[in-house]
């Protein structure tokens, strides 16, 4: 899975960086590249991440972490049945056996 992730970024970079921009040599590459990365990774959204920025997302990831859990939060587990609606009999009479 992670081989997509690698193919979706250079997609990325190849259409919005490489083919838009012009590199007055390696050094100037870098420089831009490390921009263009730095902006990627803090400061657009992504549709992986609820379309949140990382930065947004990492922050409420830490507050969601350190909030108390809500009451109805419980991890016990739920009724599988509902008790029976009020006025239906649930006293059931026993039979003989015959």
């Amino acid at each position: 899975m992670q081989n997509g992730f690698v193919k979706s970024f250079n997609g990325r970079m190849r259409d919005e960086f490489l083919n838009e921009t012009l590199c007055r040599n390696l050094a100037h590459a870098r420089e831009l590249i490390a921009v263009w990365v730095s902006d990627y990774n803090t400061q657009r959204s992504h549709s992986a991440l609820g379309y949140q920025t990382p930065a947004g997302y990492a922050r409420n990831l830490t507050n969601a972490i350190a909030r108390p859990a809500a009451q109805d939060e419980s991890s016990a587990r739920q009724a599988t049945a509902q008790p029976a609606p009020i006025g239906v009999n649930t006293n059931w009479a026993p039979v003989a056996a015959g």
